[in-house]
């Protein structure tokens, strides 16, 4: 059995930042945890930075979480008939823009640049306090996901 997990960025308005949403094939041997919410998600080639793009995306798909890997790694589990599940938390609401475009200081192989991020800040520093917002919120609904998980995996409810 796998399970993704991590971060996802809410398309429904329905969830707040720290909600845990899930999507499990009906073949997951376990039963999610009291307070995580079924969800679909959407896994998208980058990251949706400004509400605009969550919204339109919600639109034309109505999926209710943005993300980016579990879709690719629940296919292979499906060719390989291996059961899984994705547990992913709110960090960024539908109607929330992030506080820089994370797109613009990725690698090709969609890891982030820190020297283009650095020199970003060092021309604009009042982005500082929006990304530390975010280190911030991160910080909380990692833990909201911590928690879901380790219910999960107990076999607690």
């Amino acid at each position: 059995m796998v399970i993704t997990c991590g971060f996802a960025g809410g398309l429904n308005p329905a969830y707040k930042l720290g909600d845990v949403l899930f999507d499990v094939d009906l073949e997951f041997p376990l039963a999610m945890p009291s307070g995580t919410h079924p969800a679909r998600f959407h896994t998208a080639l980058q990251v949706l930075a400004r509400a605009g793009e969550k919204i339109a995306l919600r639109e034309r798909t109505g999926d209710d979480a943005v993300e980016m890997e579990s879709g690719h790694i629940r296919a292979i589990c499906k060719e390989s008939r291996i059961p899984s599940a994705t547990l992913r938390v709110i960090l960024d609401t539908s109607d929330a823009d992030l506080p820089l475009d994370f797109n613009l200081f990725m690698t090709p192989a969609q890891k982030l640049d820190f020297a283009k991020l650095a020199w970003a800040i060092a021309k604009r520093p009042g982005m500082i306090k929006g990304l530390l917002r975010l280190q911030k919120e991160s910080a909380l609904a990692r833990l909201r996901l911590d928690d879901s998980l380790a219910t999960l995996l107990s076999g607690s409810r």
